[in-house]
């Protein structure tokens, strides 16, 4: 068995792709409209391949979907968690959880999709300015 996807709903597919594509760098790989349904499907990927997200637009949802905690979160491995972090923060993306141990970090999607970034291989050693920034909100 493998993972093949993770499926997202987004209420603003353009916001959506912003993150997940210019921010993050992810690539989409097809796109479909279901315009009977009255929806469409984007799937993205790494450009390592493997599994996939499945990012579902609702043409018609107005409101935010509401955020269970039976969702927990997508994890990316990282080649360096201190660069990609700060050049998240030069795209506009709040660490919500700085990567204080030169291994973890966390950030949102604009829907509130929690997203761990993983350094690739051991630790970084920690080094600032992220080693003494606090955690904000939640993720």
């Amino acid at each position: 068995m493998r993972l093949l996807h993770t499926m997202l709903r987004v209420k603003d597919l353009d916001l959506a792709l912003d993150f997940f594509v210019s921010k993050l760098g992810l690539k989409e790989r097809s796109r479909r409209d279901f315009s009977e349904g009255r929806f469409t499907l984007v799937f993205l990927h790494a450009e390592n391949g493997g599994a996939e997200i499945e990012l579902t637009h609702n043409w018609d949802q107005k409101e935010s979907y509401s955020r269970g905690r039976f969702f927990g979160h997508i994890a990316f491995e990282v080649e360096d968690i201190y660069k990609f972090c700060a050049d998240l923060e030069a795209k506009g993306v709040d660490i919500l959880r700085p990567p204080r141990d030169g291994h973890m970090a966390f950030i949102k999607s604009p829907d509130g999709h929690s997203i761990e970034l993983l350094q690739k291989g051991g630790s970084l050693p920690p080094k600032e300015p992220w080693q003494s920034r606090k955690n904000q909100g939640e993720w």
